[in-house]
């Protein structure tokens, strides 16, 4: 017969180890409007479906006073358990046991739930809540950091990888969340930097705040590492379950489809509306996103930063979609620097977990300016051109009005790889805009005109009609069809439906080189 006394110290050690810091830090956690690492997790996954791994590992360091002291979990909390019905991997670092830094027990347990993720194929979600590296451990600590951010590699794209900021991530602890696929960021008590103010200041001289290096604030609108604010932990826990809503588990699966078992090819007239009556007025992409998914439900990423292309996630009736789209009410839709980059990011994502890609087009161009030409205009713009060719994923374009010059190829035009390329009676697709190009073809006609303004503008509004119609590109074979704006989303769904199926393989390689 089982022994009592073995069952009493199995429950002696384990309500030592959920206790983690004590029930005074827990409460003072509380007080901040914080979870407990624990409670993170449990309300992260279904009721009754977590199961730690290493509950009772222990430590092996012996200097600077850690030889015969406990730390609860070794400071990190480790399982598995299922999300919506999914089962998904994940950890949460302890603030309240020391700290939430990392040693090398705590970076092995974080090791071991990520090889179950690889091994078995399932979402990773990580809260990020640490003082940093253990420095009573030293190099063995180093190591640990190294140990995780290599498998942080070895995981991507083959499951994805969500970090929720809930507290301090500094120094090199910020680099495990900048390896994974997408950070939640709590709008207060949470932190994420390489150098703090301290540091700056005694480095370079410069008195500055945590806000300004380091807030969720800053890294949502500025620096872009953020993709998403949080106003508390369980609103954190909300965006990462709707976030898991529209991703597949591994690269090896297709993203959770919900396909309508009867498609709504009706035309929708509303959209009529929103589009302006000329093509310098800017278009709000935003309502027009919004009438083509389902029940209007986006899932934008990276709202707050490069407003002058917008990305996210949705559903055409049913389908899971990615979307990329110019925003021509943020600097006239151009392509810049930050846009590149966000847009690139988000498509490489897409195809590396066999999302379809849906592009709107609106692009005057690459924003000009000597800023970006010395901050790599060139390098940066590129990295769409190459996410783009290399995405095997269905690719839809919709060209609704602007597509000039490299910008028009940036956005998946069909010589980048698109499937289908559909573009509205008001779009325009050419080297340049019509004044621009009337200005280059016809300078001497120009000069000697007596109104030089009106004669100009006769002279571009004959341009755009005869060079820049897409009645010109559709006859050249460039895109497939020119459609009504009221039949997008049905046009859309029908392709969507269509090339589920696609498949498209590439010349064997290592790996190509983007332009980074």
């Amino acid at each position: 017969m089982l022994s009592e006394k073995l069952l009493d110290i199995l429950q002696e050690r384990r309500a030592k180890v959920l206790a983690g810091g004590g029930e005074d830090k827990l409460q003072e956690r509380h007080a901040k409007g914080l979870l407990g690492a624990r409670e993170r997790l449990l309300n992260l996954f279904q009721a009754d479906t977590f199961q730690e791994i290493g509950t009772h590992a222990k430590h092996a360091a012996k200097h600077f006073g850690l030889a015969d002291k406990e730390l609860p979990s070794d400071g990190v909390i480790v399982g598995t358990g299922f999300v919506d019905g999914r089962p998904v991997a994940a950890f949460s670092q302890d603030f309240t046991v020391m700290g939430g830094t990392l040693g090398k027990m705590h970076a092995k347990k974080i090791v071991q739930v990520m090889q179950m993720a690889l091994k078995t194929g399932v979402p990773v979600v990580a809260f990020k809540d640490s003082a940093g590296a253990r420095i009573q451990e030293g190099v063995d600590a180093l190591s640990g950091y190294g140990e995780v951010f290599y498998n942080n590699v070895l995981v991507s794209g083959v499951v994805p990888q969500i970090a929720i900021i809930a507290g301090p991530c500094a120094g090199g602890a910020a680099y495990s969340p900048a390896l994974m696929d997408y950070i939640i960021m709590t709008r207060n008590n949470a932190y994420m930097f390489i150098t703090g103010p301290e540091v700056i200041k005694a480095v370079t001289g410069r008195t500055t705040s945590l806000d300004e290096v380091g807030s969720a604030l800053m890294h949502a609108t500025v620096s872009g590492n953020v993709h998403f604010v949080a106003e508390d932990d369980a609103h954190a826990i909300q965006i990462a379950r709707t976030l898991l809503s529209y991703l597949p588990s591994n690269n090896t699966e297709d993203p959770p489809h919900r396909p309508y078992p009867d498609l709504d090819l009706s035309p929708d007239h509303g959209i009529d509306a929103l589009i302006p009556d000329t093509s310098s007025e800017p278009l709000d992409v935003q309502p027009i996103i919004k009438r083509l998914v389902d029940n209007g439900q986006f899932l934008e990423v990276h709202a707050g930063w490069a407003g002058n292309i917008v990305v996210g996630f949705a559903r055409i009736q049913g389908i899971v979609v990615g979307i990329i789209a110019n925003q021509s009410m943020v600097k006239a839709g151009a392509m810049d620097i930050d846009s590149s980059d966000k847009g690139a990011r988000f498509i490489r994502f897409c195809n590396a977990f066999n999302v379809p890609l849906v592009t709107l087009v609106d692009v005057p161009g690459f924003l000009p300016g000597i800023e970006q030409e010395r901050g790599g205009i060139i390098r940066h713009g590129a990295k769409m051109l190459y996410t783009y060719a290399s995405a095997t994923v269905p690719k839809i374009t919709i060209i609704l009005r602007k597509a000039y010059g490299g910008s028009y190829l940036a956005m998946c035009a069909q010589e980048m790889g698109a499937d289908v390329v559909y573009a509205w009676p008001t779009a325009e697709i050419a080297v340049m805009g019509a004044e621009g190009a009337v200005n280059i073809l016809y300078r001497g006609e120009l000069k000697g005109a007596e109104d030089r303004k009106a004669k100009a503008k006769e002279l571009a509004d004959e341009y755009r009609a005869k060079f820049a119609s897409p009645y010109m590109s559709a006859s050249r074979g460039y895109i497939t069809d020119v459609i009504e704006p009221a039949d997008t989303r049905a046009t859309i769904t029908l392709a969507l439906r269509k090339l589920l199926t696609k498949r498209e393989l590439r010349p064997a390689k290592k790996h190509g080189d983007i332009p980074l």
